[in-house]
């Protein structure tokens, strides 16, 4: 099919008609789809409900060092824990500390203290005439939220097929003293799944700050999260990585059993050097006496280790992948040869990138919602929820039944093709 933009405008009026009376069949069906969140679906919670079971009145609940997990204390988690998610994020268990069940929660403490107290004794951040923190975009809107709460200007950085620009990150990073932070999601990025390269990931691990208090922070959200046994993308591991290059202390790694086994129930952590975590456990002394150490002995007695965390992946491998293939296809057979739009089709995480003509996300995302199918806001992937070119659509595919994911992209090419239309159409009037 030749681009819309060869088309006439006689033919693009034509084929607008046949379009819209497509959409307005489809929004009579009073559909409500969610393609808002990459939420786990049912069948992928269902894969963990055995571990509702390991735990009862009648086990031992007493972790291998011989603490009663029902009780007080073990501020940086039990070891068998520690062990589990240390193999998850490829660093040793004397470098984690397991906290709640949310990695999100330790970022933004990570953020806060370092505005109230500082970084390992350097001023703290809110004593600052000024704090920046880099954005690779686009990126995870949650990120952002972080950064905005606590007034700290946010600069975008453009992502490319192997990561962040780096010669900008290099630039700012290097050069400025200001810049205290660059938030990463390094394998199966949020939302377009690309994975640093090795060459990208050694430029962090060798790169030269201004500010001796800037931090790498590292979300490995999507560390175990393939959709293909025999295409998986592999990440060079940071903090080693730091450490060999004479920068032992510029990551923080964040991870969380999220999408793994529970959201809102699984286990967290953060991963650094060990004056990182010396520095954040003086001050998990004063706020915490210990996190759920029953969610971490339940975890360890389901998962028992990191291979069985692998093969529970599998699993959840098994009912995403055809989700992804469905929204991937779909835009292929219905978008390609068009020039309305392009994609990237990961080999793992949880969201296709999805980048319209120039002004056209925000319509889009809205004629979608006419029809019944919710997204994320267009902007969102991106700080102050500001798209400068008003283009990219993150598209979450994981949540709706196959059923419903097969409508809800029927509706997204729809909308698609009727916001471009008029896109196009302006120019040849």
């Amino acid at each position: 099919m030749k681009p819309y933009k060869e088309w006439t405008r006689e033919e693009l009026l034509l084929e607008k008609a046949a379009l819209e009376e497509k959409f307005n069949d489809a929004k009579g069906k009073g559909l409500k789809l969610d393609m808002s969140r990459g939420k786990p679906s049912a069948a992928q919670l269902d894969l963990a409900m055995g571990m509702m079971d390991v735990l009862n009145s009648e086990t031992d609940l007493k972790c291998s060092t011989g603490v009663d997990c029902r009780n007080y204390g073990v501020l940086d988690g039990i070891p068998e824990a520690k062990e589990l998610l240390a193999d998850m994020t490829e660093v040793s268990p004397d470098n984690i500390i397991i906290y709640g069940n949310s990695s999100l929660n330790i970022m933004f403490d990570t953020v806060a203290r370092s505005m109230t107290h500082g970084v390992c004794g350097s001023t703290p951040w809110c004593k600052l005439d000024e704090v920046k923190f880099l954005c690779p975009v686009p990126g995870y809107d949650r990120h952002f939220l972080i950064t905005e709460y606590f007034g700290i200007k946010m600069i975008n950085i453009p992502m490319t097929p192997t990561g962040p620009d780096m010669d900008l990150v290099e630039e700012y990073v290097n050069n400025d003293p200001t810049v205290k932070g660059i938030w990463c999601v390094p394998k199966y990025s949020n939302p377009q799944g690309i994975t640093y390269s090795d060459e990208t990931v050694l430029r962090f691990a060798r790169l030269k700050p201004a500010a001796e208090d800037f931090r790498i922070y590292w979300d490995n959200a999507y560390g175990i999260h393939h959709l293909y046994e025999d295409k998986q993308d592999n990440l060079i591991e940071i903090l080693m990585a730091c450490k060999q290059e004479g920068n032992p202390d510029m990551v923080f790694k964040f991870c969380s059993t999220s999408k793994v086994s529970f959201p809102g129930s699984g286990v967290a952590a953060i991963g650094a050097s060990k004056k990182n975590i010396e520095y954040i456990k003086k001050a998990l002394t004063i706020q915490t006496i210990g996190h759920d150490k029953l969610n971490q002995l339940r975890h360890v007695r389901f998962f028992h280790d990191i291979h069985g965390m692998v093969m529970h992946m599998r699993k959840h491998a098994d009912i995403l992948r055809p989700k992804f293939e469905t929204v991937l296809n779909g835009l292929k057979n219905e978008l390609g040869g068009l020039e309305i739009g392009s994609w990237i089709e990961p080999r793992g995480g949880y969201f296709i990138s999805f980048d319209s003509l120039p002004g056209c996300a925000k319509a889009i995302v809205a004629k979608a919602k006419e029809a019944g199918l919710v997204m994320t806001p267009a902007g969102a992937t991106f700080p102050y929820g500001k798209d400068p070119n008003d283009s990219n659509i993150r598209i979450a595919p994981s949540y709706p039944t196959p059923e419903e994911l097969k409508l809800a992209v029927e509706i997204f090419v729809l909308c698609v093709k009727l916001v471009s239309i008029d896109k196009i159409l302006e120019t040849k009037e």
